[in-house]
């Protein structure tokens, strides 16, 4: 059940700029939430000290050595801080199976290009960009969309539209999508908040 106000949890590996923006928008009154745990497998990462910073609870949990232990251990921490809805802001590992099957449908992520065209294994970063431009498409854009097992297959539940310009480059696309990225993330949460948008079907 996901229940008003919003009860999120984080996930990220380097600054996670979504999540504070995310977070930045709950202390300001202008998203009904509450920043519940940021997680990072990297415990050296940004986001971690972020999240100290404003009051949140902050946990590294390193996912390489023992992946099914580290995905107990993140359900177990998501749980025990009352997380009800995931935002991947930025993290570079795949879920485990515990943690999709306890929060099945209930997971966001953010992706800097049209889905499913420019999505799956090794599409991330600039990588994207390359292949939008590469591929003569005339706009990308920005998706938000259920995690599952697979990268970048969930559904689809919000989108934004980004015009390819004339002697756009792989970084100056780039920076364009990502400077929408984390406005963009607030705004659909806002939707969720209020009840405009509805996740799929089995997840609230």
């Amino acid at each position: 059940m996901i229940s008003q106000p919003l009860k999120l949890g984080f996930l990220a590996s380097g600054a996670g700029s979504s999540a504070q923006a995310i977070v930045a928008a709950i202390e300001a009154g202008r998203l009904a939430a509450e920043p519940r745990l940021m997680i990072s497998n990297n415990k050296t990462a940004e986001a971690l000290a972020f999240a100290a910073a404003h009051g949140m609870a902050a946990l590294c949990i390193p996912t390489q050595a023992d992946p099914l232990a580290a995905d107990e251990r993140l359900v177990d921490a998501l749980t025990s801080h009352g997380v009800e809805l995931i935002v991947l802001s930025g993290y570079l590992r795949q879920l485990g199976p515990v943690t999709l099957g306890r929060y099945a449908g209930r997971v966001l992520n953010i992706h800097p290009g049209p889905l499913p065209q420019f999505g799956g294994h090794g599409m991330y970063g600039r990588r994207v960009h390359e292949a939008v431009l590469a591929s003569g498409a005339l706009e990308s854009g920005v998706c938000i969309h259920v995690v599952d097992e697979e990268y970048d297959r969930g559904p689809v539940i919000a989108r934004r539209s980004v015009e390819v310009r004339p002697g756009d480059t792989p970084e100056s696309l780039e920076a364009r999508v990502r400077a929408l990225e984390p406005g963009f993330f607030v705004e659909t949460l806002r939707r969720i908040a209020e009840g405009s948008l509805k996740l799929p079907a089995g997840s609230a």
